[in-house]
C-alpha cells in the first residue's frame, strides 16, 4: 500500500464555488496510485468540499440561494458575530456540508461520473486562502 499526502492552496474570490477538480487530477496523474483513495480535507470552519454538477452553473447558484434563504446573514439567532454578520451562517453551513471527501481512484484517474466535479465552497463573503490535505492511499501498477 503506498500513502502520498500533498497540500493543495485554493484562493477563494469570496461566498460562492470554486472548481478544483483539475488540481485534484493532476495530483492523482502524477502519483503512482492505479487503484484505491483520493481523500480531501479542508482545514477550516468557514468553507466545505462538495461534490457537484460541472455541467450547468444554475445548480451552483441554485445550491447558494438555498443555504442563503435557510441560514441568512446577519440572523439574530446567532451570537457569534466576531468577524461579521457572516461569521455563524459560515460556521452552520461548513457544519451542514462537508469537510471531507473521498473519490476512488481506478486505472490512475479519479473514479468521478460524467457531470461531476470536486467544488470548494466558500461560505464567507470576503475571499480567503484555503488549504485543502489530499491523501492518495492505493496500489501502484
Amino acid at each position: 500500500m503506498l500513502t502520498r499526502q500533498e497540500q493543495l492552496v485554493i484562493e477563494t474570490a469570496g461566498r460562492g464555488f470554486t472548481e478544483i477538480t483539475r488540481q485534484v487530477r493532476e495530483h492523482v496523474a502524477a502519483s503512482p496510485v492505479r487503484t484505491g483513495l483520493c481523500h480531501l480535507f479542508v482545514q477550516h470552519t468557514s468553507a466545505s468540499l462538495i461534490i457537484g454538477e460541472n455541467a450547468d452553473p444554475d445548480v451552483l447558484r441554485d445550491l447558494e440561494a438555498f443555504m442563503s434563504d435557510r441560514i441568512p446573514d446577519g440572523d439574530p439567532l446567532f451570537v457569534h458575530t466576531a468577524e461579521g454578520p457572516d461569521d455563524m451562517p459560515a460556521h452552520v453551513r461548513s457544519v451542514l456540508t462537508a469537510t471531507s471527501l473521498s473519490v476512488p481512484v481506478s486505472e490512475g484517474e479519479l473514479a468521478l461520473g460524467t457531470w461531476q466535479g470536486i467544488f470548494l465552497w466558500e461560505h464567507r463573503h470576503r475571499g480567503h486562502r484555503r488549504s485543502v490535505i489530499l491523501t492518495l492511499q492505493g496500489e501502484p501498477d
